[in-house]
């Protein structure tokens, strides 16, 4: 019996009109373009403005043109999972919302929060979907409006993320390609390095929370780094072990855009170049979830069916792992 394996057939992102410097950032917290620069790589971010706009409005440009992209009607799509922390609200799901705004009436929807690890786990899940057999068309989202829950006094996580995010189409295949192989990790012991302090069940939101600035992003930077930097590093080599991938095999790394030493440090474990290395940090910063889906949009026209590709991540919770993935088709 052939085997059926989950191919990405397309990708689209959206990032916000909105564009935050460095330069501006330095007129709003004490901190200068060169050291923002020499410590994180970043350049500018977006930022999603107006007055009732959500992830929803991120994840539903991204799905349009994904389904433009890839003549796909919004009723053939089964399946709608969105990666994100800033939902639009606790409930509905902001997957469902986003299947409303596209129009995609089939499809059942929700969400997956697993901070700048959402994409590759919603894309293991989903997965799975297509390789049983059960769904044809599944939608995977990474999506986050950061700017909802970043403080912009606290130079330690103002300055590393954005707004923005992208979709993938996954859809059978019998050849040897899509989604090959994932490991997947988790750590609940990090949660004191990179949470939000309240706005959940165990610390609802109060007149004292807001005062006291509990209801956006806390990370302790270099905690978070060292944990990222090893974590991350391994997973991607050990993915590529277990697989008996060299480095030579790779044709790209698509690493979480959260800091360029902790790229680098990846890309070294695995023995790629900067050649080989995704990278767009500069222009859009930390998306969360988004980082991953905006690499593979952003480099879309490089790519070649059959290349192989080692997705990698590492986020809050703490959250990693690592996807190979053989890409499914030509650029158009």
């Amino acid at each position: 019996m052939t085997k059926i394996r989950a191919a990405i057939t397309g990708v689209h992102g959206y990032v916000p009109d909105y564009v935050l410097t460095n330069h501006e950032l330095e007129t709003m917290v004490d901190t200068n373009d060169e050291w923002i620069r020499s410590r994180t790589g970043i350049e500018e971010r977006r930022i999603l403005k107006g007055e009732g706009q959500g992830t929803s409005v991120i994840g539903a440009e991204a799905v349009k043109g994904l389904l433009a992209k890839t003549n796909t009607k919004a009723e053939e799509v089964d399946l709608i999972i969105c990666a994100t922390v800033t939902p639009d609200m606790p409930f509905p799901a902001t997957a469902n919302i986003v299947a409303d705004m596209v129009g995609a009436k089939n499809a059942f929807g929700y969400d997956l929060s697993a901070a700048c690890s959402g994409f590759l786990y919603a894309l293991a899940t989903g997965a799975q979907f297509i390789q049983s057999g059960t769904y044809k068309k599944v939608v995977i989202i990474g999506a986050d409006k950061m700017s909802s829950i970043i403080d912009y006094t606290d130079r330690a996580t103002c300055i590393i993320f954005g707004d923005g995010g992208g979709a993938v189409m996954l859809e059978p295949t019998e050849e040897d390609l899509g989604v090959m192989d994932s490991i997947l990790k988790s750590d609940g012991s990090g949660a004191p390095y990179l949470h939000m302090k309240a706005g959940g069940s165990r610390k609802p939101a109060t007149v004292e929370t807001v005062a006291q600035r509990e209801h956006f992003a806390f990370q302790e930077g270099s905690t978070v780094f060292k944990f990222a930097v090893t974590n991350m590093a391994d997973v991607a080599a050990e993915v590529m072990e277990k697989n008996n991938l060299t480095s030579d095999d790779i044709s790209w790394l698509v690493p979480h855009q959260a800091n360029k030493r902790i790229i680098d440090a990846t890309a070294r474990r695995m023995g790629v170049g900067d050649d080989k290395v995704m990278l767009n940090i500069q222009r859009y910063g930390n998306t969360t979830a988004g980082t991953l889906p905006l690499c593979l949009w952003d480099y879309e026209p490089q790519l070649k069916k059959g290349d192989n590709i080692i997705l990698a991540a590492f986020g809050g919770g703490f959250t990693w792992g690592a996807t190979w993935l053989k890409w499914a088709y030509d650029p158009k």
